[in-house]
């Protein structure tokens, strides 16, 4: 039988090791094929392949276990849980990966792009743009089809002219700045709120009116200080937690 076989990752030393261990051992589980093998490998041989202590394997491994995407058992190994209901986590700590871990597992349609206004909260970040280009998404959880949050970004017009709308269908627009653009991208700044669902998100997440969402803002500069994109998502508050993990060393 095939084992499985987790992605490989840089670590990034500022920012705890089991964290980005878990967000990548996370984004693999989601994105495994149905024919892959449940069965993880040991905490050995995972720590051996991410290049730390058994101890900070076993760390990750509580996180993904808490989550609910795997269950250990004493002399039997550690398994994926292939039915389980995840509440996704959205997680303000930061690596550009652990971002684009977040949407491991989701499909996503395009509903529309073009170019428009930049909306009145978020003109602070233009400055001197009228117009910014748009992109509207829907993401929906692979395995199931249930809508889980729709984002808007806003993109300066020099970005959006390198890179090609489609490209969002099969990968953040994190990882199409960084990857795609080639963009500097320094740091992302997130703010979260809690709010009620309007109509438009009511709809598209199938949801009812006034149901709990999470409303999330992020600010993406290059290392210039320039804005690059502010995306606004709205997830459903059944399906996704909001966590904040403050490194205190």
């Amino acid at each position: 039988m095939t084992s499985f076989a987790p992605d490989s990752i840089v670590l990034n030393r500022k920012l705890p090791l089991w964290y980005q261990v878990s967000q990548s051992l996370r984004a693999s589980i989601l994105g495994r094929s149905p024919q892959d093998p449940l069965r993880l490998p040991t905490e050995e041989q995972l720590a051996g392949h991410y290049g730390v202590s058994v101890l900070t394997m076993r760390q990750a491994l509580k996180e993904l276990e808490d989550e609910g995407l795997i269950t250990r058992h004493r002399r039997r190994g550690t398994f994926i849980e292939p039915g389980a209901r995840r509440g996704t986590p959205v997680r303000l700590l930061g690596s550009v990966d652990a971002i684009v871990a977040q949407q491991s597992g989701m499909t996503t349609e395009l509903l529309d792009h073009g170019e428009g206004p930049v909306p009145p909260e978020l003109a602070e970040y233009f400055p001197g743009f009228d117009e910014v280009a748009t992109y509207h998404r829907l993401r929906s959880d692979e395995k199931t089809g249930e809508p889980t949050n729709h984002a808007r970004n806003y993109v300066r017009p020099d970005v959006a002219a390198r890179f090609e709308a489609a490209e969002l269908l099969h990968r953040p627009m994190t990882k199409v700045l960084r990857d795609i653009v080639r963009a500097d991208i320094s740091r992302i700044t997130d703010t979260v709120q809690a709010r009620l669902a309007d109509p438009e998100t009511a709809r598209l997440l199938q949801v009812p009116l006034l149901s709990p969402i999470l409303h999330y803002t992020g600010v993406t500069y290059d290392a210039e200080g320039r804005v690059l994109d502010a995306a606004v998502i709205h997830y459903r508050g059944d399906r996704f937690s909001f966590t904040v993990t403050l490194d205190a060393t």
